[in-house]
């Protein structure tokens, strides 16, 4: 079985998590590769797949969204998980007091969700580097509101990230082991 772990990221943060998920992968016996997906010429070479994008302003990035619709038959027809990474801060809960997993996913998860049928989505938190931020981001992040509302550091749970990837293994393993129905 071989799976594809494509991304799409800005400033590299969900670039990390697409290795680490395909390292987890790797060592729990499962043949991994992992790409941007802009990178992606033949998907038809996968099993399975893991897509994930940053997320900004509630939304997956444009190239990721055109990765899954350009692969929609292929997606759709194999396993597929989902990840989204964007939330900041060191508090998983915002002032409501809801879970900042829940609220800060893509506003187009349900039309994913549609489109390729995945097994689950997950959103993790992200980083963020000032040094490795655009000219125009750096200037937002001068105003007090958006300091304390974006704030600098990596506040990515490996943990979280690497049992989840160790699941998809055993989901993985388990399909492979399963006996297949006569056609």
């Amino acid at each position: 079985m071989k799976v594809l772990i494509a991304y799409a990221t800005k400033y590299d943060s969900t670039k990390g998590i697409a290795t680490f998920i395909a390292d987890r992968l790797r060592q729990s016996g499962v043949d991994a590769d992992v790409q941007e997906v802009g990178s992606v010429t033949n998907a038809d070479d996968y099993d399975a797949f893991v897509v994930g994008s940053a997320v900004y302003m509630f939304h997956w990035l444009d190239q990721a969204k055109e990765f899954v619709a350009r692969y929609r038959g292929v997606l759709a027809s194999h396993p597929v998980w989902l990840f989204s990474s964007g939330p900041l801060g060191a508090e998983t809960r915002n002032v409501k007091g809801r879970d900042l997993r829940d609220v800060s996913g893509p506003q187009e998860l349900g039309a994913l969700r549609e489109a390729v049928n995945p097994r689950s989505h997950r959103v993790f938190f992200g980083a963020l580097d000032n040094r490795r931020l655009g000219f125009g981001h750096r200037v937002i992040r001068k105003m007090p509101a958006a300091r304390e509302s974006l704030p600098e550091g990596d506040f990515r749970d490996w943990k979280e990230i690497g049992d989840w990837a160790v699941g998809i293994a055993q989901e993985l393993k388990s399909a492979l082991a399963s006996p297949r129905a006569p056609s």
